[in-house]
């Protein structure tokens, strides 16, 4: 039995105003991420809402399923980039 957990990746100012058009780097260097507020020009993918993507990763408890999605998104960047850092600790 595994668990999964997924931390979602904001634009900063979310869920207020924010910019949109900020270029993401990193993501060839993560094996999944599931993106919401995105687009493509050209070559690059840029923001493109407030709820920008998503890293969802397994573990063998919630505890490391829930590390390695914030390693995940270490490895992302992004001008503005905000994502909570206490998903699970309450529980």
């Amino acid at each position: 039995e595994q668990s999964a957990a997924t931390v979602m990746a904001v634009s900063g100012g979310y869920p207020e105003s924010y910019e949109k058009g900020k270029p993401i780097s990193g993501l060839n260097e993560v094996e999944m991420v599931f993106q919401a507020g995105t687009r493509r020009d050209g070559d690059k993918v840029l923001t493109n809402g407030g709820r920008v993507l998503a890293a969802t990763s397994f573990g063998a408890n919630f505890k490391q399923a829930v590390e390695k999605s914030y390693k995940t998104l270490e490895k992302i960047s992004y001008e503005g980039i905000y994502y909570r850092k206490d998903i699970g600790f309450d529980l």
